[in-house]
């Protein structure tokens, strides 16, 4: 969950920030239009994204507090959880499972 509301995430190690588009975060209520105004590369170029920081990013039983994140205008059907939030964990890789454990 973002700021306490449910969204889908899909974990991406070459992000490098929690991204979501402007149509979820309108969902969910985010003030991103507060944010600054950056460029960010993607898949398909440069764009125009707000960089906002979320009160909370909460996935199973772990949350964690003040995650930098970009709001960009493509429409996206999950959320990306990239590295400003991935960062904040040990990622241990057995065969084909991924463990993230927070680090202290």
């Amino acid at each position: 969950s973002i700021n306490g509301h449910a969204v889908q995430f899909l974990v991406d190690t070459g992000a490098t920030a929690v991204s979501l588009g402007q149509a979820e975060a309108d969902r969910i209520g985010l003030d991103y239009r507060h944010g600054q105004r950056i460029a960010t590369g993607t898949a398909n170029g440069s764009v125009s994204a707000y960089a906002i920081t979320l009160t909370s990013v909460r996935v199973g039983d772990v949350e964690v507090a003040n995650v930098p994140a970009i709001v960009v205008p493509a429409p996206m059907d999950r959320v990306l959880l990239g590295n400003t939030f991935l960062t904040r964990f040990s990622m241990l890789r057995e065969t084909d499972t991924m463990r993230l454990e927070k680090r202290p």
